[in-house]
């Protein structure tokens, strides 16, 4: 319901429906007229980037087509400001080069556009087995970039509807400094061996809704940096994969705050976490305040519910304490059952204890490990009501 008012929906809903009309005023720029060949060996960058260039100068709304057939295609900018708003129909599918593509961040970036429609029941095929072995920098401080599917950078008003991304060398999809962006029936699919493969990633953008999607890769469905503010998230299927995390946070000096994101509605399946917070120790100053997580069933999840303060992927990090406060955390009507022994874990930092933590009708139940499960706390005060099991560990 928030998506209506935050986006111009009328607008996107409008060019989609150009797609389908045969009275569709909208100019069609076919990529197979601009040269591009569909048998999964042509490389069409060209064809592409051609086609963008004429609908994005082109007045009024414009429809790029990748009609049926697979397009090879190497990394591309496709870079605004347009002259009206843009559909990008893929009917077909489009396939990354079968190679590392080390130093280079993006597959397909789009840049500087308002308005913006991807759509059309098609495939992204990063073609990633080829990069996972080089995605190494917890252990290389060496490591290159890697190639993520689809960038959207400095993007807003755009709606990604009904398409599939699959293998991606990195994240899938990656929000940087956007506003008012909708993901809706989106599939994301990276194997268990697919490292760094986070499905949607954001930092710095405002206004983004992602609903009725199911993701499953070896790392985060869903990853929210500094910066991310006004996200609503619901009819998520998660899994597997490492959850739904906030950070982590703290890594930088004058990270932007983490508020207002609302979770609802979502199923995490043997996931290694399903609602996480986690910020670096030591880290910089940082905020992360007004979250909710309401309506989630979680099924043999290892950390259903975590706030991790000391996060340190490397192993190696200092006994200092994190400066990020993180405060009026809710979580409401959670349930089903948990792979580890501590279903609730809320470790905090000393140095800047949470507050405002809320648990509210919480029911996991601890599965094939014959035990009951517990919950456990450090430095977290809040309050509990409702239904509490495992029982609540918060201060008051």
């Amino acid at each position: 319901m928030e998506r209506r008012f935050a986006i111009p929906a009328l607008s996107l809903l409008m060019l989609m429906s150009a797609l389908t009309s045969n009275q569709a005023q909208a100019r069609v720029f076919d990529i197979n007229d601009f040269g591009a060949v569909g048998d999964g060996k042509t490389d069409n960058s060209k064809a592409l980037s051609d086609a963008w260039n004429g609908a994005c100068h082109s007045e009024g709304n414009s429809v790029i087509l990748i009609p049926s057939g697979t397009y090879l295609l190497g990394p591309l900018r496709l870079i605004g400001p347009c002259n009206g708003r843009i559909a990008f129909q893929i009917k077909g599918s489009l396939k990354a080069f079968d190679s590392p593509q080390l130093g280079i961040d993006h597959w397909i970036t789009f840049r500087y556009i308002d308005g913006l429609l991807i759509t059309g029941g098609g495939l992204l095929d990063g073609q990633g087995s080829a990069s996972w072995q080089h995605n190494d920098c917890q252990k290389n401080k060496d490591c290159q970039e890697l190639p993520v599917t689809m960038r959207f950078d400095f993007v807003s008003n755009a709606w990604i509807h009904h398409v599939t991304s699959l293998n991606s060398k990195n994240f899938h999809f990656n929000l940087f400094s956007c506003q008012n962006i909708t993901f809706e029936q989106v599939n994301i699919t990276a194997p268990g061996e697919s490292p760094n493969t986070d499905g949607i990633h954001m930092a710095l953008s405002t206004n983004i809704f992602i609903q009725d999607s199911a993701i499953a890769t070896r790392d985060d469905c869903i990853s929210l940096g500094p910066g991310s503010e006004n996200i609503h998230i619901t009819g998520i299927a998660c899994g597997p994969g490492h959850g739904i995390s906030i950070g982590s946070l703290g890594g930088s000096p004058n990270e932007q705050p983490v508020t207002k994101v609302f979770l609802r509605n979502s199923n995490f399946t043997g996931t290694m976490n399903a609602m996480r917070i986690k910020t670096k120790a030591p880290s910089y100053q940082g905020v992360v305040s007004d979250i909710t997580f309401q309506d989630i069933i979680v099924e043999h999840v290892d950390n259903p519910i975590i706030i991790d303060q000391q996060y340190c992927p490397s192993k190696k990090c200092s006994p200092q304490s994190s400066q990020v406060k993180i405060s009026n955390v809710k979580f409401i009507n959670i349930r089903g059952t948990s792979s580890s022994l501590v279903a609730v874990n809320i470790n905090c930092s000393p140095a800047v204890p949470c507050t405002g933590i809320e648990l509210r009708d919480i029911n996991l139940e601890c599965d094939g490990s014959g035990g009951k499960a517990s919950s456990a706390c450090a430095n977290a005060k809040g309050a509990a009501y409702g239904t509490q099991n495992p029982p609540p560990c918060l201060e008051k």
